[in-house]
């Protein structure tokens, strides 16, 4: 037990070293991937040591809400794997392939992650409806309590950094990831009610806490399969950021308007695209160096993306907008 405390203790002290460092971090794109990546090899490294932890006190208390906890742990720690290398390929910079980078593998990396989250949810079910209809007192509670309060002490360490992370960042594969880790430290105060009750106060509270956070499970991963598909299918950024474009454009003193704005993000990179509405009698180098001023205060306030915009003198806007009254 001490050689965890003090892992616990060395982690704790990493995470507060960890916030100045970040800091440091000037560039948006490095300090996106390094917050992504230090997020996702941290949760590799709990999620291992958890999985070691649970399935010694599963050993020993024969508990069904401490195999669920256990189970769902190994779950955490393989999805977090499969996250650790899907990430790697999503933070690759673009290619002649790929010119748009690789940023909805993070989509794939949430859809990934919630298949592993439902099947948790199942394991659960089960093993909850088993002990309910087949009860029995839990031997050896202590070393499941003990277990448990360190469980929850790391899980809460972790998703505090994850959190932090997700602030930064809005990392879809780390929001599905940090999914896993909240809904453990719900499983884990379950488990820690479950063994206390089980000890002759109430021996279905096992199977009842196993199957109450299944379902708590299942909700969360239904959520994160919404949140991939609406990403993949390149939805509109959220009003707040096309507000935004809209005032940056229109506080240019020669800019007369915008339309056909589009948006999508892949990952973190954002891609913007609209008509900019100018005046008849500039020049071409007046006009591109306008679009440049503007395409420039956009990349600055949505960082990191990407803006394409195409320049159209205001009188050709008005005709189009008569022909299409008259259709």
């Amino acid at each position: 037990m001490q050689s965890v405390g003090t892992c616990i203790l060395v982690g704790y002290g990493y995470i507060n070293l960890l916030g100045p460092m970040v800091k440091k971090t000037v560039k948006i794109t490095s300090d996106y991937n390094f917050l992504v990546k230090v997020a996702a090899y941290s949760a590799t490294a709990t999620a291992l040591l958890l999985v070691i932890i649970k399935l010694y006190a599963w050993l020993v208390t024969d508990a069904s809400s401490m195999l669920a906890s256990t189970t769902d742990s190994m779950l955490d720690l393989f999805a977090s794997v499969m996250n650790v290398i899907i990430l790697r390929y999503a933070l690759a910079p673009a290619d002649d392939e790929h010119r748009f980078g690789h940023g909805k593998a993070e989509s794939l990396a949430g859809l990934v992650q919630a298949a592993f989250v439902m099947g948790s949810a199942l394991l659960l079910f089960f093993n909850g409806i088993d002990r309910l209809i087949t009860p029995k007192e839990i031997v050896h509670s202590e070393v499941g309590i003990w277990v448990t309060i360190i469980a929850i002490v790391m899980t809460l360490l972790l998703v505090a950094l994850q959190k932090y992370v997700i602030s930064r960042t809005k990392s879809l594969a780390i929001s599905a990831d940090a999914l896993h880790y909240q809904s453990d430290l719900i499983l884990n105060l379950g488990v820690l009610a479950a063994l206390f009750l089980s000890q002759g106060i109430w021996l279905r509270a096992d199977g009842a806490f196993t199957i109450a956070v299944g379902v708590f499970l299942l909700w969360g991963a239904i959520k994160i399969v919404w949140l991939s598909v609406h990403h993949l299918m390149d939805h509109e950024l959220n009003d707040e950021e096309l507000d935004q474009i809209k005032t940056i454009v229109l506080a240019h003193k020669r800019a007369k308007g915008l339309h056909e704005l589009r948006t999508r993000q892949a990952g973190q990179q954002r891609f913007i695209q609209f008509h900019l509405e100018l005046d008849d009698n500039l020049s071409l180098l007046e006009a591109h160096s306008i679009g440049e001023t503007i395409e420039h205060e956009i990349e600055q306030a949505l960082a990191p993306c990407e803006v394409f915009i195409h320049h159209d003198p205001t009188s050709v806007v008005q005709n189009e907008l008569l022909k299409n009254e008259m259709h």
